[in-house]
């Protein structure tokens, strides 16, 4: 399971990840100032997927060393990470109301967040409640940490065949085209755990959809 390498683009235009920063940032599913960039870059492809790093990744090399040559999209690009970057620095409300707080993470379990159509890992209501409470945890800098779970198969969409039967279609969650990344180690490795059960351990492999409070990691 891996990420694949988002199509390189000309040193001289952007600097080589910062797109890639923005693009794995979850706040532009409730913060929607981003996108602009990704409808720049392929306008048919955002609107049927509303996922920025698989837009990103599939973008031709020409088609993004011409969008990003144009100086008004690169002044938006330094402003959207000048801003986001800001953002991750400032303290938020609990640092302000709670400065010598001794709580220093949550863990908050769901068997899964509605956090954005580009991650489907959730069906309904409680995804829903789920996601909402970590954006608000997110936006008030509230350290809590979603740990979920990476479906192989998210919510099943619904067709009409040619007989009008209804059919359930489940769709495969590919990890390289869902906005997300492996958590390392210090030294690079993949972070894996293991929890020992009879006759054999079970070994997770974590992923983190975003570095900041309210970001969801999943294990899968």
């Amino acid at each position: 399971m891996s990420n694949p390498v988002y199509t390189r683009r000309l040193a001289e235009t952007l600097d080589s990840d910062t797109l890639a920063e923005l693009a794995l940032d979850l706040r532009w599913s409730f913060n929607h100032a981003a996108d602009t960039i990704w409808q720049r870059l392929d306008p048919t492809l955002w609107n049927l997927t509303h996922n920025p790093w698989f837009v990103l990744q599939t973008v031709s090399r020409e088609r993004l060393a011409a969008v990003t040559a144009d100086g008004d999209f690169q002044l938006l690009v330094n402003d959207l990470v000048r801003d986001k970057r800001q953002a991750e620095e400032a303290p938020g409300w609990f640092q302000q109301a709670h400065p010598s707080a001794p709580l220093s993470a949550i863990a908050y379990f769901s068997m899964e967040f509605m956090q954005s159509e580009a991650l489907p890992v959730y069906a309904g209501g409680l995804g829903n409640v789920a996601g909402d409470q970590l954006k608000t945890a997110s936006n008030l800098g509230v350290p809590v940490v979603g740990i979920g779970l990476l479906y192989q198969q998210g919510y099943f969409r619904q067709e009409v065949d040619a007989s009008g039967r209804q059919r359930a279609l489940y769709p495969f969650n590919d990890p390289g085209q869902l906005p997300i990344r492996p958590l390392r180690a210090p030294n690079g490795e993949w972070l894996r755990l293991s929890i020992p059960f009879p006759g054999s351990p079970l070994w997770l492999s974590r992923l983190t959809g975003a570095d900041r409070p309210g970001a969801a990691v999943s294990p899968g």
